[in-house]
């Protein structure tokens, strides 16, 4: 066969046989997900669900399983595109002898309703997962060679899999794990034949010929024939269009960002629970080669607020109320009568214990270990976790909720409970380090925001006594940050020992601690821009002054980037958070996805990709300056063609 077979990550060096993370495509169906190389390679794709463990997992270890269907003979592609107003790729191929077109998707179908699935707790939509990964190959000039080449490994690339043959033929083929009961089944309409571990096949197509392979899993209902792949592609590229046409996006040059930032949060979420994923990965490095490596395929509480408000903000009801569902799920654990307790973080399906531990056979994307899965964080005090769900709990009461019934409201109001009982205590704040707890001022913030909010709902439903005693604590705790939180020089320090910036401070006026022209907030804006940045983005903190548990450095983190760009905004500064803007969105991935963090000296993105908190950051900066620009002309870039 041309490709080359899967060899070790050593034997062919870390470094140069991993693609960059920006370049990876997101695949979603809204109950799994995958990642596709430029090469035309999934490299990651976790069945059943996505926090499951991989079947291929050569994002983390090129010997832990791939499936490519591309060129025999080519490896760079000519382009690649979304399918615009789509989850479906696109890549073109130019080879010596012609040029082909491949069209991948997760596939979206009617959905039957023949029976419950026990698994599923929002309302099922009309059109859902079908369980099948389709990849569409056309040859649109000459002669090209179609090659599918499918190595899956199960559990994260240590257990490998039986294949069979599917019928009289040798267009189906069948691998089961050699433990467990993982099955998947490969068909299409290219002759298929086994090599090794390898399941591989090759044909030749002529202008205008198409080829086709589905591998599907589960009682999946996957494409049978050609004719039933190409109907399969225009059902997923309706859905994800009629989807996107809901959104409240204005006719404005950067709406394609907002388009493809509410596209990514739709595929990061998981349809049977309403739950939406931090990222799609574990493990994508924070520092090149570096430790800061963690598993992200949970549900932050800490992201509830954005999370609902981006929803709303783009038109995307439904989303947003079967997001909240699943947060009421998570901390009442199904039952809305029992006490409810709240941990910053969860699994897709309500999970609480997500225990963490290492992978130590893979190497890790170009060699970062260890690769974890579960993340250590679960169950640390993190104060900021109840400000994020008072605050979710009031833009869901605003947009969406006329009443609270008792039993929410009775068990949200111990959250506010615990932030005006708990304040005092020093934490690990919401960057979740792991050295010594501190007083984080953002975190002190945060349970102002607690008791501010949950004053205001109190009031809103009669309760006068809890209103008073909430408002009494939200003024107690702001008038301690005002005293032991500002440095000698005016500017919200990190935490109480120290007068080093943070970039969680920008959430003051995001939140509403101090209107945007107090002074104090216009000095820490401005300081944290021009003092806590590289190259013109944003540093979490400065590391050699925070005690993370790690060493090394760290790239600059996009959301505090675009936070940036929304506090510069909110104080005046509007040419400052145009240009920041202008400059994010250059950053962008070639698909227009972004990771967690951007190294500004080389534009590499860094961290779990795609990033779905970076994406809700980027709605909320972006539609704040589309919103505040009354020529509708943002940033000196653009100039509209003349008026015909």
């Amino acid at each position: 066969m041309p490709d080359v077979p899967i060899q070790s990550a050593a034997a062919l060096g870390t470094s140069s046989t991993f693609p960059p993370i920006a370049e990876y495509a997101f695949l979603s169906n809204c109950e799994q997900s995958c990642l596709v190389a430029p090469d035309g390679a999934v490299e990651w794709l976790c069945l059943p669900r996505p926090d499951a463990p991989s079947v291929f997992g050569a994002l983390l270890d090129r010997t832990a399983g791939m499936f490519r269907f591309s060129p025999g003979n080519t490896h760079v592609p000519q382009h690649r595109r979304y399918v615009p107003g789509t989850m479906v790729l696109e890549t073109t191929w130019q080879t010596p002898t012609g040029w082909m077109m491949v069209q991948d998707f997760l596939a979206v179908g009617r959905v039957p309703h023949e029976g419950r699935r026990p698994d599923y707790r929002r309302a099922p939509a009309d059109f859902g997962a079908v369980g099948a990964l389709v990849r569409i190959a056309t040859c649109i000039s000459g002669r090209v060679e179609a090659v599918v080449n499918c190595g899956p490994l199960f559990n994260y690339g240590t257990v490998t899999g039986n294949w069979s043959y599917s019928g009289d033929g040798y267009d189906a083929m069948t691998v089961v794990a050699a433990e467990g009961d993982m099955r998947l089944d490969l068909a299409g309409s290219i002759p298929l034949g086994l090599l090794g571990a390898r399941c591989y096949g090759r044909t030749t197509l002529t202008q205008g010929q198409s080829a086709f392979v589905a591998l599907s899993w589960g009682d999946s209902r996957a494409p049978a024939n050609q004719d039933e792949a190409f109907s399969a592609l225009n059902t997923t590229i309706d859905y994800w269009r009629d989807w996107l046409s809901a959104a409240k996006v204005p006719d404005h040059p950067w709406k394609p960002y907002l388009d493809r930032s509410a596209l990514t949060l739709k595929g990061l979420s998981y349809a049977p629970t309403g739950a939406i994923m931090a990222a799609s990965t574990t493990s994508l490095p924070e520092t090149p080669g570096g430790a800061r490596n963690w598993d992200y395929r949970f549900t932050w509480i800490r992201d509830s607020a954005f999370m609902l408000r981006s929803l709303y903000r783009l038109g995307f009801d439904w989303e947003a109320i079967e997001y909240w569902g699943f947060v009421l799920d998570a901390v009442t654990g199904g039952d809305l009568n029992r006490r409810p307790e709240l941990q910053i973080m969860y699994g897709i399906g309500g999970e609480r214990d997500l225990t963490e531990h290492t992978l130590d056979h893979l190497s890790g994307w170009r060699g970062a270990r260890p690769v974890r899965v579960g993340n250590g964080a679960w169950n640390q005090q993190q104060h900021d976790v109840w400000g994020m769900i008072v605050d979710a709990l009031d833009v869901q009461f605003h947009q969406a909720a006329s009443e609270i019934v008792p039993a929410v409201w009775e068990g949200l109001s111990t959250f506010v409970d615990a932030a005006v009982e708990h304040w005092r205590e020093p934490d690990q704040g919401i960057w979740e380090v792991r050295g010594d707890p501190k007083d984080f001022v953002a975190s002190k913030v945060m349970c102002w925001v607690a008791a501010a909010r949950g004053a205001d709902l109190a009031e809103a439903r009669g309760a006068a006594e809890r209103a008073d005693r909430w408002r009494a604590a939200a003024d107690e705790i702001k008038a301690e940050v005002l005293d032991k939180g500002l440095s000698d020089r005016g500017v919200f320090r990190q935490h109480y020992e120290t007068d080093d910036l943070d970039a969680s401070l920008l959430l003051l006026p995001i939140m509403g601690f101090l209107p945007p022209d107090d002074k104090s907030i216009v000095s820490t804006v401005l300081a944290i821009a021009d003092e806590l940045t590289q190259d013109g983005l944003v540093l979490r903190y400065k590391v050699e002054g925070t005690d993370t548990g790690f060493s090394g450095k760290e790239g600059t983190f996009t959301i505090c980037s675009f936070w940036l760009v929304t506090a510069l905004a909110m104080i005046g500064e509007n040419e400052r958070a145009h240009a920041l803007c202008e400059k994010l969105l250059s950053f962008a991935g070639p698909l227009q996805l972004y990771a967690e963090e951007i190294d500004a000296t080389t534009g590499q993105h860094l961290g779990n990709f795609p990033q779905a908190f970076t994406h809700l950051a980027l709605i909320e900066a972006v539609s704040l300056l589309i919103e505040t620009d009354p020529t509708g002309n943002v940033g000196p870039s653009y100039n509209p063609p003349p008026a015909i």
